[in-house]
């Protein structure tokens, strides 16, 4: 009896010791997890109030329980006036009665996350209501303990919105300004042109004309003299014939005079007979562009005029196609060949000057170009303008 009395109280003792031990443990391991809790806290409230962008959080009431660094910064308030109060105080007026339904509905949506504002940039307030300012920001929710919050990081976007709109204000300026070039060009190509036409044209058809006189009157025995004369006069109808062609280069005047039906029509069968490649172009009847203005008109015929010369000089080309169609308020021309094609390292080159040049017409009017390889394996150029008023050619 005695010793199993004695192995009793051993084995109580031992019990005890145990208890003893997994009590000093488990206080151990809670004061190591509290620890460590402490140590995750503090190092996630570093990096929120070390964050670049703004971040608040509020809780199921729209009470705002975060407030960091940077949202002071931005708002220009401290953290000690914005705990507690509403997130609309940082809205302007005439958004606050929709917001607070915003959040709401995101609440029940279950989505984690998004993008606040998905169109164009949100406008926030500084918490003096001095001024307001564009922001762009993100939302997300969790749940604690039965508890929702919301959280919005966002970011002042005032000085990259001033960057954009200065960007395209000189983008706008240099387009007008290229604008300006081409019409000087174009004047100064009109001016050339039929000055070369009237001009030149009549002293060559008066050189012809003399010379037909003194044709008439050369000895008929001298072969000779008949020869030199005949030679003489096939260089002049060389000469006048490629005065024609430099002046229609410069500018047809049939594309004044006649419109862009005509023109566009002279200029692929000029191409076909000087190039060799055999094209064929579509047309709308000629009274469908008859009123087109002027700058559209001749932007066209410039397109059609600089994608036929590159097809001439670097399509290997055997065959080409154009068609021109005036409807549901654009006209649309597109040219195609069946060539080895355009190549993205060409389309990026800084020197092709003639697509660039080509984009820059049609963007002035407010239209479209876009340049790539066709379905045969050619190059494919396709511009797209609207008409004034969106009306029909």
């Amino acid at each position: 009896m005695l010793i199993a009395s004695i192995a009793v109280a051993v084995a109580l003792a031992l019990v005890g010791v145990i208890v003893v031990l997994s009590a000093r443990r488990m206080r151990r391991a809670d004061a190591r997890a509290a620890q460590l809790a402490h140590q995750s806290e503090a190092q996630l409230s570093a990096i929120v109030e070390s964050a670049m962008d703004a971040i608040i959080t509020v809780d199921g009431e729209q009470k705002i329980v975060l407030f960091n660094r940077a949202a002071e910064q931005v708002f220009r308030c401290r953290k000690e006036e914005a705990l507690g109060g509403g997130l609309e105080r940082f809205l302007p007026v005439r958004y606050r009665a929709a917001h607070r339904g915003h959040i709401e509905h995101f609440g029940h949506t279950g989505v984690t996350s998004r993008r606040m504002g998905d169109v164009t940039a949100l406008t926030a307030i500084r918490a003096d209501g001095s001024e307001e300012f564009p922001i762009e920001a993100s939302i997300s929710q969790t749940e604690v303990d039965g508890s929702h919050y919301y959280t919005v990081i966002l970011r002042d976007i005032t000085s990259r919105m001033q960057a954009e709109r200065q960007l395209r204000r000189q983008k706008d300026e240099l387009r007008e300004l290229s604008a300006q070039v081409f019409e000087a060009r174009e004047e100064e190509k009109t001016l050339i042109a039929r000055e070369l036409h009237d001009e030149l044209g009549q002293l060559l058809t008066a050189m012809k004309m003399d010379l037909s006189w003194l044709r008439e009157r050369l000895p008929a025995l001298d072969p000779a003299l008949e020869a030199k004369a005949r030679q003489m006069n096939e260089v002049l109808d060389q000469t006048v014939g490629s005065v024609r062609r430099i002046a229609a280069d410069l500018r047809p005047l049939m594309l004044d005079d006649l419109g862009l039906a005509d023109a566009a029509g002279w200029l692929v069968e000029d191409f076909a007979r000087r190039s060799g490649i055999e094209c064929r172009i579509d047309l709308p009847p000629a009274e469908r562009l008859e009123a087109l203005e002027r700058d559209t008109s001749i932007a066209v015929y410039r397109v059609l005029q600089e994608a036929l010369t590159n097809i001439a000089r670097h399509s290997g080309a055997k065959h080409a196609w154009a068609v021109i169609e005036a409807g549901d308020g654009a006209l649309r021309l597109e040219i195609e060949d069946d060539g080895h094609g355009i190549s993205a390292e060409d389309l990026a080159k800084s020197r092709s000057l003639g697509l660039k040049g080509m984009r820059e017409r049609v963007l002035y009017l407010g239209g479209a170009l876009e340049v790539s390889r066709a379905p045969r394996g050619g190059t494919r150029v396709r511009a797209h303008v609207p008409l004034p008023d969106g009306g029909e050619a």
